[in-house]
């Protein structure tokens, strides 16, 4: 049961426009109404828990976060609702759209443990694969959704699937763009709109679900692709849109195909018969690819078939080759296009470069060569076999047995091991018993070469443990300032209220603990937060009399100004406690020249302090 906001899971939902939001007018024909669609959704049972968002949130509630019923064996989700101004039939969506969308989920980014987009269907699978390349080293769970039949409707798909959305959104790190809908979750760049009447609309006809949702939510932690670098994450919102889509067709003319290929486009996508096959009689048609990609242009070669992938196992496939067209693999239509506007966006590649990132799987949207792994499923018979295991004692051997040999070789340092590990198809980011996973284990013992390995095979920082700890804490309080460098450096954020965050510095101040204040400061936290009662950690330090603690905060350049629900700042603290070196210090401060107490001194008073 969710008690208060830190047991909640906090999702952000925009709501771009589309069928989901729609409301029938008095003819019966459906429309877009502005700032209807969340008014409403206050006042569905399902979709928000009025009485406990009013315990929750007390006299703000109705301008507060919307809450969903309590779901069993999950965290209840809180999600804030945007609206944008124009809502968009998905038809009208363009890439300056696209630009909006990923601009504003980073600039939010830290605030939520992941995001729903609301969309419409038409447009969808162009938008997911979109923002799959535009969003770099991605984190944590993105999920485009919609409906064939408004929300509002009795007999509508929408309650399920936005549900179903926000409940994966705010429970399990599934750092892709996503596409939920009918019961099952797509990696974005792998989906295809198939039916335009069906609920069962889309589909990912080369790559499997990334999860069904159904009496249980089963979960393909093995298919998920993980970004694999020590960056933040971060938007290319540029793309380049001198791109297009060409399908070859019987006695297509040169000339349409010359003027396709014509100034300012930069690349194309080629939509070719069955393996990737052009007629190789058409010498004429063949030159007009030669003479693009002499001068720069970058052609894509895609099937037009629903399944497969290109080849160039007949001699009308490997024409292409020779001239120079790149092989999309198994690509989609929409994935080939707006990874070529994202590709042709940077600027610092060349053009080899670019046609070599072309056909590499960079976001997971083609079948590249798999690195060769061993049989996963060997170890685990062979263990089960050895303990005379049943079957079903079998299926939860794979959720127990990695993660307790993960973690013992991060404890261990054993870096072959976990090699080891992986070639048998262990998620670096299994959980054991209590939630904790191997980076946890590594960044509370500051391995930071093990933290190293994990993060670039995989590892996620955003997960929190039994007790609500991620990585990053466990760095602070072991104050392994290294690691917690790393982990930022990665994209590692502080998950605690601003409030908690007072208490914590508080605590360290009142102990003295001048590490564990660094270690806050290094991981992003503001020392001049002040706790429940106000207190900051310099009131604290000056209360305690820890004169070091006292000297970092002021070097640090804490708000001495800040006051207590009492009233006192630091100074009126000092004075009351008759603390006059403190006094002077922070008087000295005021003018730019603080002169430091006496590393380890204590300074004598004549109060039983401030209370």
């Amino acid at each position: 049961m969710c008690s208060d906001s830190r047991d909640c899971r906090r999702v952000k939902v925009l709501y771009t426009g589309g069928t989901i939001g729609m409301l029938r007018n008095e003819e019966g024909v459906l429309t877009p109404v502005p700032n209807e669609f969340e008014r409403k959704l206050r006042r569905n049972p399902q979709m928000h828990d009025a009485e406990f968002a009013q315990k929750l949130f007390g006299d703000s509630a109705e301008m507060a976060p919307l809450v969903l019923p309590e779901v069993h064996g999950m965290k209840r989700i809180t999600y804030s609702f945007h609206e944008y101004e124009f809502l968009l039939d998905s038809s009208n969506m363009t890439m300056e759209d696209w630009a909006l969308i990923a601009n504003d989920v980073h600039q939010i980014y830290e605030l939520y443990d992941g995001f729903v987009i609301l969309h419409g269907t038409d447009t969808l699978p162009y938008t997911a694969s979109a923002l799959s390349f535009m969003f770099e080293n991605l984190g944590k769970t993105i999920i485009i959704t919609g409906s064939m039949i408004p929300i509002f409707d009795v007999r509508s798909d929408g309650i399920d699937n936005f549900l179903s959305a926000l409940i994966l959104a705010g429970n399990y790190i599934i750092p892709e763009v996503s596409v939920y809908f009918n019961y099952r979750l797509y990696r974005g760049n792998r989906t295809v709109k198939v039916s335009s009447n069906r609920f069962d609309a889309f589909d990912s006809p080369n790559f499997p679900p990334l999860a069904t949702v159904g009496h249980k939510i089963e979960v393909d932690y093995r298919e998920i692709y993980r970004p694999c670098t020590i960056e933040k994450f971060r938007v290319q919102s540029n793309l380049n849109s001198h791109v297009g889509l060409l399908r070859i067709f019987p006695s297509i003319p040169t000339q349409t195909v010359k003027s396709f290929l014509q100034p300012p486009l930069e690349g194309a996508v080629l939509q070719t018969y069955g393996a990737g096959n052009v007629p190789s009689n058409r010498s004429d048609l063949i030159e007009v690819f030669r003479e693009a990609t002499d001068r720069g242009v970058i052609i894509i070669n895609c099937t037009q078939c629903s399944k497969g992938a290109v080849s160039d196992i007949y001699e009308t496939g490997k024409t292409l080759y020779d001239a120079n067209v790149t092989p999309g693999c198994d690509m989609t239509p929409e994935a080939a296009l707006t990874k070529l506007a994202y590709v042709l966006s940077k600027t610092e590649w060349d053009v080899e470069t670019k046609r070599v990132m072309m056909k590499s799987n960079i976001r997971g949207e083609l079948t590249g060569e798999k690195p060769p792994q061993l049989q996963e499923w060997d170890l685990i018979d062979s263990v089960a076999r050895s303990l005379h295991l049943s079957s079903h004692d079998v299926e939860q051997l794979d959720s127990i047995l990695f993660p307790a040999m993960l973690c013992s070789a991060v404890q261990n340092s054993d870096i072959t091991k976990l090699t080891e590990l992986k070639g048998y198809g262990a998620n670096m980011s299994s959980t054991n018993s209590d939630l904790r996973t191997p980076l946890h284990i590594a960044s509370a013992m500051g391995n930071l070469e093990i933290v190293r390995y994990l993060l670039v095979n995989g590892a996620s920082i955003h997960m929190r443990d039994r007790n609500e700890i991620t990585p990053l804490l466990d760095a602070i309080n072991g104050e392994h300032e290294e690691v917690i460098k790393v982990l930022k450096q990665c994209g590692a954020h502080l998950t605690l209220s601003p409030k908690e965050i007072g208490e914590k510095l508080c605590s360290a101040a009142m102990y003295g603990q001048v590490k564990r204040l660094k270690s806050y400061k290094l991981a992003g936290a503001n020392l001049s937060q002040g706790d429940v009662s106000g207190r900051t950690a310099l009131h604290m330090a000056i209360m305690c009399n820890q004169t070091e603690a006292v000297n970092y905060l002021i070097l640090s350049g804490v708000d001495t100004t800040v006051k207590d629900k009492l009233g006192f700042s630091a100074i009126d603290l000092a004075k009351h406690m008759q603390l006059s070196p403190i006094v002077e210090l922070l008087s000295s401060n005021k003018d730019g020249k603080p002169e430091l107490l006496r590393s380890g001194s204590r300074v004598s008073n004549g109060t039983n302090g401030h209370s």
